[in-house]
């Protein structure tokens, strides 16, 4: 099993977030995930093909430092999204992605 763990913050001038919400923003699960999937990418080597289960448990707002846990198994990775709020550890979001080779774009080397 491998793990691959990092921390990110969304920017508060993303401009994902004018959107969603306007007052209130916070930052979209979509985005969440695309962090899991680069991450997975670059440490791995192997790209995302779909996810069959994505739960998001509390939202995360922006400038807000978010923690990533993967464990990858085989063509599976389950992921774990949390931040620190106080002396508490908040669960964002977690799930399951299942994995592929990265595509083969022609180029040789």
């Amino acid at each position: 099993m491998t793990r691959v763990e990092f921390d990110f913050a969304v920017p508060a001038d993303h401009p994902c977030l004018a959107g969603h919400f306007p007052g209130r923003p916070i930052v979209p699960g979509v985005l969440v995930l695309d962090h899991v999937f680069q991450a997975l990418e670059l440490a791995g080597g192997v790209r995302v093909s779909h996810v069959p289960q994505a739960r998001f448990t509390s939202p995360l707002a922006p400038l807000e430092l978010a923690h990533v846990l993967c464990e990858v198994e085989g063509a599976k990775a389950s992921f774990h999204v949390t931040a620190s709020r106080g002396d508490a550890v908040v669960a964002i979001a977690n799930g399951v992605c299942a994995l592929s080779p990265p595509a083969d774009d022609g180029v040789t080397a």
